[in-house]
């Protein structure tokens, strides 16, 4: 009897203290003015850090390249061969250094995903992780700069919700939120950015999450313009909001085709991260694939940087067999490279090498398609193209969709084959996802076997 009431005691006791860490962890001001708060105060912010990183992509474009990636001129294409390969070897090198400092003589930077999952991370070391990346793209080398904003974002998140008192779920969706904030902010995306938010970092779309979520990415984008200025991203050439017939039947040859190569990117994707060098290899082997790359640039010049060059190639293609080897070597020199970039050690994004990948496989199939059917414009398959591929590659059609639209400033009207192209390119890719998975593994059973 006696220990029955010590227990009950203890356990009042034990409850008294949760009640009271819980009402300790509240925010002062209420929990709905404090989301708010966030939501507007780290908009702002991040959306000020987004432009001023695309500013500063520019400036190591000018200073490393001698030129500034505009609509006009989207690739290093006038730059001469030789800076073009000193520019991207000695920004791999000097990449290289740090980031090996960085993981072996510091505090590591968690990815988004775990930062939204509790990881903290941690200020200095996630600024300069976040330089890098841009310093990176800046010169030459292939791979996305989408993720620096995001890491950015997401450590605003946390420390605003360290500051207001948020519990754990507030903290996680409120990281999520800011994050994807910088996505939007660096791209003007506000659509994408909410989707990516809640469609791939937090899979919960609820009114509260979508409406805090708007609220940042579009202040973030709209900020983020004061700094960087408004241009469109992609200049697609004249597209016609009125589809022909023959345009949805090529909407579901395309997702057949773009959702089993946007599978193939994904996987080497995440094969490519998870042989990522740990120790001094990364010493090595970046530099090297910088070489690399500057070599493959002599031919290949839109190899280079995030993926813009070789997307606007696509979409202002000529409309000519001539051109398919082209597209083709393109596409096969942005993955290949891209891949080659992440497994020497590099971080930072897929999503504009995708809509790279994308572009050329739909201006690709768009001018085989042309011979026949004589309709739309070439831009408008390479729009195609990119929205079902880097859907099927992300596994998000909503986000993907969003934001290859709103970096093309395309007619609304295409929502709908290229919704049916997107749609058909990512159950594609989900039914080839366990498959190439239960290769993988088959493969590492046997490494480990031997």
């Amino acid at each position: 009897m006696r220990e029955s009431r010590e227990s009950r005691e203890s356990q009042k006791t034990r409850e008294s203290q949760e009640l009271q860490n819980s009402q300790e962890t509240q925010p002062k001001i209420g929990r709905i003015p404090a989301l708010i708060a966030a939501a507007l105060i780290v908009g702002v912010a991040i959306g000020a850090a987004a432009g001023l990183l695309t500013l500063m992509l520019y400036g190591v474009e000018h200073l490393m390249l001698g030129y500034v990636e505009n609509s006009q001129e989207s690739g290093p294409f006038n730059v001469p061969v030789i800076r073009r390969l000193i520019s991207v070897t000695a920004g791999a090198a000097i990449a290289a250094v740090i980031w090996w400092l960085l993981r072996t003589r510091s505090t590591k930077v968690p990815s988004v995903k775990k930062a939204v999952n509790g990881d903290i991370m941690p200020i200095w070391q996630t600024v300069v992780h976040v330089l890098l990346q841009i310093f990176i793209v800046g010169t030459g080398m292939s791979i996305g700069r989408e993720v620096a904003p995001r890491e950015l974002g997401a450590m605003f998140g946390q420390r605003f919700a360290r500051w207001v008192h948020l519990d754990a779920k507030d903290t996680r969706m409120l990281v999520a939120i800011t994050a994807a904030a910088g996505l939007a902010g660096v791209y003007n995306a506000p659509l994408a950015g909410t989707f990516f938010a809640v469609e791939i970092l937090l899979a919960d779309i609820t009114l509260e999450t979508v409406t805090l979520a708007f609220a940042c990415s579009a202040l973030a984008s709209w900020v983020a313009s004061l700094v960087k200025g408004t241009h469109t991203f992609y200049l697609i050439g004249e597209t016609d909001g009125l589809f022909t017939p023959d345009y949805m039947a090529f909407a579901l040859v395309a997702g057949m085709i773009l959702g089993a190569a946007g599978a193939l990117f994904r996987r080497g994707s995440q094969w490519a991260e998870e042989s990522k060098p740990s120790g001094v290899g990364i010493l090595w082997m970046l530099p090297l694939a910088g070489l690399l790359t500057g070599v493959v640039a002599i031919w290949v010049p839109q190899v280079m940087g995030n993926g813009r060059a070789t997307a606007q190639l696509s979409f202002s293609s000529d409309v000519d067999l001539a051109v398919l080897p082209i597209l083709l070597v393109s596409f096969l020199a942005k993955a290949i490279v891209t891949l080659l970039t992440i497994r020497s050690g590099a971080s930072g994004g897929v999503l504009q090498p995708g809509i790279a990948l994308g572009a050329s496989g739909g201006a690709l199939l768009g001018v085989l398609w042309m011979q026949v059917f004589h309709t739309n414009s070439i831009g408008m398959y390479a729009l195609l193209g990119a929205c079902a591929l880097l859907a099927a590659s992300q596994q998000a059609p909503l986000m993907a969709i969003c934001l290859v639209m709103e970096l093309a400033d395309a007619p609304i009207n295409l929502f709908v084959p290229i919704g049916f192209a997107v749609a058909v390119s990512a159950f594609v890719a989900s039914r080839l996802g366990g498959p190439l998975a239960a290769v993988h593994l088959s493969k590492s059973a046997k490494k480990e076997a031997n």
